[in-house]
C-alpha cells in the first residue's frame, strides 16, 4: 500500500494527512500465517486504538482466525483466509472470508439471557470462543455465499483525535 511504500522508501507522511484507514490481507489457512496476519492487522491500527481496544481486537481476531484454521479447514493448512478491516467514525469494521466448511449456525445464536451459557470448565478446549466473540463484537453477521464463508463484525473504538 502507499503508506508501506512510503515507509520503505523513507518518505514521510504529508502533514495533516490521516493514517491509513484500510487493511486487506489474504493468507494461507495455517497457524503460523494467522500469527503473522494478527501482527500485521494490529500494527496497522495500533496507533488508532487504546491498549484495551487493541487487546479486544487481538482476542476477537485470534478466536475467529484460529477457528477457521482448526474447524473450517480441519488444520489441513490448505485454503486461504481473507481479512479486511476499515476504520471509520463508528469504529473498526472487519470482514473475514474463507472457502472452508460452513460455520455451524449455533455459533452465532445468542440467547436473550445468560442462563443457558455453559461454564467455561464444562466446555471442550476452546469452546468458549464464540461467547467471547459475541460479547465483544457488535453487528456480528455471517452468511455462506458461492461456497465461501463471510463473517463480519464491528469493534467500537473511541473517536479519533
Amino acid at each position: 500500500m502507499l503508506a508501506d511504500r512510503m515507509q520503505q522508501s523513507g518518505l514521510k507522511r504529508p502533514p495533516g494527512r490521516a493514517e491509513a484507514q484500510i487493511f486487506h490481507l489474504s493468507f494461507p489457512a495455517d497457524a503460523l500465517s494467522v500469527r503473522g496476519a494478527l501482527r500485521a492487522a494490529l500494527a496497522r491500527f495500533l496507533r488508532q486504538m487504546t491498549p484495551d481496544e487493541a487487546g479486544t481486537l487481538e482476542l476477537i481476531l485470534a478466536e475467529v482466525l484460529n477457528n477457521i484454521v482448526e474447524h473450517s479447514y480441519a488444520d489441513s493448512g490448505h485454503g486461504t483466509i481473507t481479512l479486511s478491516m476499515v476504520r471509520d467514525r463508528r469504529g473498526l469494521s472487519c470482514s473475514v472470508s474463507d472457502d472452508g466448511v460452513p460455520l455451524p449456525v449455533d455459533c452465532l445464536t445468542r440467547a436473550d439471557d445468560d442462563t443457558d451459557r455453559p461454564h467455561p470448565e464444562s466446555l471442550p478446549e476452546g469452546g468458549f470462543g464464540w461467547f467471547l466473540i459475541r460479547d465483544l463484537a457488535e453487528d456480528l453477521g455471517y452468511r455462506r455465499e458461492n461456497g465461501r464463508n463471510l463473517l463480519a463484525f464491528r469493534l467500537p473504538l473511541q473517536p479519533q483525535a
